[in-house]
């Protein structure tokens, strides 16, 4: 038997949806088909395009481009107020499609997944035949309008940069014997983490191009970026695994043994509230997003009890304590001893694929928040939906980890 070609394996496949809400618009209404689709948040010439068909992009109509701009662009513009359940039911849709084919390692937001392959599946060939399974698939379970591009990659970061490189329904391959120099051709902002700033930041170090950065050793690389992001950004750029530290710290979260006086289910959630709100400031602190949630509770003299769900990856307390109010309707009858909280499905910010119905106004707030507290005390500003909780939780000495001396 002959021995694989290390030099021509893949590990990772990364599916990006393609204008994925104005696609289930037109997925939805086949009259917007082949026409320029613009999805906005209400109907109003000062708000902005949130998501544009690939026809709106031709006449340069893009994400976040105003309302009237747009107008003025492509006069044939639709413009469709999104509703986002519709996306969420075309997410699972397209999730179970996959599935049908490869597990689903990650879902990395609303229209992107991430998929380890093992085994046979590395082979070159049968990865191809596996990326043209998976789009026939969302085709067939999700919808003809519904376009991906599928990126194949010897990790996921390489796998995800390979999907972006052709775009509509694109396919693209990185082997390992294809680096560095296929990346020659991409700009600096291709790379995923590269905003505006890092961008400068690099020209000030006089780097310019990808050939350039890739030249560098690995310390370069990190004093470039300042911080070990850029030696471990030397290795991804290798195609080499960086363990995320997602390997290092599975969940993060909270538990409370109630009071007599809250052990009630309305003290109970109260706890649960301040417990939720305190596990979401830490994970901003720690710098990672979460994607699923579980809550848990025991009752006097019986076992325990928990509910889970799965968000879209978010760093956002109120999104968390909405996730949390909706698992409550489902506890049992039962006197409430104690509860807790677990965020998981933890990704570092560096590896965060924003969702096109992020508010980043609201995340800006949530930061400033955060700062606010670390410097007035944990409870100085909070939000309204655990104001009724302030005060009702002090800070414990945990086993496996000790508090910071800001928390509460």
């Amino acid at each position: 038997m002959t021995k694989p070609d290390p030099s021509q394996l893949v590990s990772w496949l990364y599916l990006d949806m393609n204008s994925f809400f104005a696609s289930v618009e037109q997925e939805l209404d086949p009259s917007l088909r082949g026409k320029p689709v613009a999805v906005v948040p209400l109907r109003a010439d000062s708000t902005c395009c949130i998501a544009v068909s690939y026809e709106g992009k031709a006449f340069g109509v893009k994400t976040g481009t105003l309302v009237g701009e747009a107008r003025r662009l492509c006069p044939g513009m639709k413009f469709i107020v999104g509703d986002h359940s519709n996306y969420v039911r075309y997410h699972n849709k397209i999730v179970e499609a996959v599935e049908s084919c490869v597990p689903v390692d990650s879902v990395c937001s609303i229209d992107e997944l991430a998929c380890r392959l093992t085994g046979s599946q590395r082979d070159l060939e049968t990865a191809c035949d596996l990326a043209l399974k998976i789009k026939a698939a969302i085709r067939d379970k999700a919808g003809s309008s519904l376009k991906c591009s599928i990126g194949l990659g010897p990790n996921r970061f390489l796998a995800k940069i390979a999907g972006d490189m052709k775009k509509p329904d694109g396919f693209t391959v990185i082997r390992p014997c294809d680096l560095p120099r296929l990346l020659y051709r991409l700009k600096l902002r291709d790379i995923p983490g590269v905003g505006a700033k890092m961008e400068a930041r690099l020209k000030q170090e006089e780097l310019f191009t990808m050939e350039q950065l890739l030249a560098l050793g690995p310390r370069e690389m990190r004093k470039a970026w300042g911080s070990v992001a850029g030696e471990e950004l030397w290795h991804l750029l290798r195609g080499e695994e960086v363990p995320l530290k997602t390997t290092e710290q599975k969940s993060l979260g909270h538990s409370h043994v109630l009071p007599p006086e809250l052990r009630t289910r309305p003290g109970a959630l109260r706890i649960l509230k301040k417990l939720t709100d305190k596990a979401a400031a830490r994970l901003r602190k720690e710098g990672f997003y979460a994607s699923h949630i579980r809550i848990f509770a025991r009752f006097t003299g019986q076992d325990g009890w928990q509910a889970r769900c799965t968000l879209m990856e978010t760093q956002d307390t109120p999104a968390f304590i909405n996730a949390i109010k909706t698992l409550w309707k489902e506890l049992p009858q039962g006197r409430v001893f104690a509860v807790g909280v677990a965020l998981s499905g933890l990704v570092p910010e560096a590896f965060h694929s924003p969702s096109l119905f992020e508010d980043q106004r609201r995340g800006r707030l949530t930061k400033t928040l955060d700062q606010l507290n670390a410097r007035f005390g944990s409870d100085a500003l909070h939000y309204g939906a655990v104001h009724e909780s302030k005060g009702l939780v002090p800070l414990r000495i945990a086993f496996t980890r000790i508090p910071d001396e800001d928390e509460s």
